[in-house]
């Protein structure tokens, strides 16, 4: 597209409106198709949460590292097609190949095969937990499944770990340099791994040491999680509720925040990225301890309690933190399409201004509460999506929701529109 710029097809906000419309229901018909209950596949939650996942950091890897290399001087639609469908395979290659069958080699808790090829032959070695033992059918049941939901913990901690360099570092150290595709690309996906390797044992392998180690058995090969005493939950979804958090912090950056407020900073790298990057997890702490704090506020919290698994106690401390992971999950369609198909649209004249800033951020709020209440109080994840954990209350909708997969999901269509087929038909190139 050198040479060209984009501009909206219909003019704003009729584009912004109808793309948003298009992209709500693309993925609201494959969402049936794939993963509601009602629907021919019905693979909700699992596997279904765990193949969208993988799709939209393969995605990131062949956008924002590759650069759409070697499909980048290709017309639309034919490229949105190609690498979508290269997205698809590199998706079963790296759940399939690369977690199942090169990284499960040592690590069984990574293989969802490996895991139930041992369950089936009875060589688990794992005692009984509350009269049962962790057999294939109890591997296999959707509130288990812990080799897809490992895979999972990666990726959540890959939604950052892997885009933060490019946002914040400005690929440094990758960049600036005179390497080409797909040199540059590769060098700045194994650079990021290695980073993604590190929070990851950090932050979700302790957890892992609790199921296997604890819970199911007796093992000191993992660590257990070292945040119980500053959470009051040693469960992951503490570190679900700031990660999340912390992400959307990270993508409102280069979207409607328009790289405020770390544009002030006026440092070299890397010590620009390294400032950013502290205050990012710290405003993305802070943000999801508000929501910890604010949401026994308007939830019913004794229905609530009455429906946490037996596993919390009636301590609702885990339920509070992964709640606050999908309070964040509402935010991520209106910053999105507000910053790529409204084109960040403001009242100020100059949209890097920061009164714009400050209008766009109180917007996403506002929208992000409604989008909430659309989904818990109008019940759309249940008569929309099928859940039938949400037949119950505002309390059990709550707790049984899972409300950050479909705002995951909702945002596929629109990533792809955006990364692979670079806005057809909603936007025309102009010389």
């Amino acid at each position: 597209m050198a040479g060209h710029t984009l501009r909206a097809r219909w003019g704003q906000p009729v584009t912004g409106i109808v793309s948003f419309i298009v992209f709500f229901l693309i993925a609201w018909l494959i969402w049936f198709i794939f993963s509601d209950p009602r629907g021919p596949v019905a693979s909700f939650p699992y596997p279904f949460v765990m193949y969208l996942a993988m799709m939209i950091l393969v995605g990131l890897w062949q956008h924002m590292f590759m650069g759409d290399w070697p499909f980048q001087d290709l017309p639309q639609p034919a490229r949105g097609i190609i690498e979508t469908v290269v997205n698809l395979a590199l998706v079963w290659f790296v759940i399939h190949v690369v977690f199942y069958r090169i990284l499960g080699v040592g690590f069984n808790f990574f293989s969802q095969v490996n895991l139930e090829a041992l369950a089936a032959a009875g060589q688990t070695a794992i005692p009984g937990v509350c009269g049962q033992t962790l057999t294939l059918q109890a591997l296999t049941n959707p509130a288990a499944r812990f080799g897809e939901r490992a895979v999972v913990t990666f990726v959540l901690i890959g939604f950052f770990s892997y885009p933060f360099v490019t946002i914040l570092f400005a690929k440094w150290p990758i960049r600036p340099s005179d390497l080409t595709q797909p040199q540059a690309g590769l060098a700045e996906l194994g650079w990021c791994s290695l980073l993604t390797l590190f929070f990851f044992t950090i932050l979700i392998v302790p957890f892992w040491g609790v199921v296997y180690g604890k819970v199911y058995g007796t093992s000191f090969g993992l660590n257990l999680p070292w945040w119980g005493g500053i959470a009051g939950t040693g469960h992951v979804h503490w570190v679900f509720g700031w990660w999340e958090w912390a992400i959307i912090v990270l993508f409102m950056t280069p979207n409607v925040w328009r790289m405020k407020p770390w544009s002030v900073i006026t440092l070299p790298q890397p010590w620009k990225g390294l400032v950013s990057f502290v205050l990012t997890i710290g405003l993305g702490y802070i943000l999801a301890l508000i929501c910890v704090k604010m949401a026994p506020a308007w939830l019913p919290m004794e229905d609530v309690i009455q429906h946490l698994p037996p596993g919390d106690k009636g301590i609702p401390t885990r339920f509070l933190w992964y709640h606050a992971a999908e309070i964040a999950g509402f935010t991520l369609i209106p910053f999105l399409i507000w910053h790529h198909y409204f084109d960040d649209l403001a009242p100020q004249a100059d949209r890097d201004s920061w009164g714009a800033f400050w209008f766009r951020s109180v917007g996403v709020l506002i929208l992000c509460v409604l989008n909430y209440i659309f989904f818990y109080y109008l019940n759309f994840g249940h008569w929309g999506l099928g859940n039938h954990h949400m037949t119950g209350d505002i309390g059990a909708r709550a707790v049984g929701g899972e409300s950050l997969i479909w705002n995951f999901w909702w945002i596929i269509p629109l990533l792809w529109n955006e990364w692979f087929f670079h806005k057809w038909p909603f936007y025309t190139a102009e010389h």
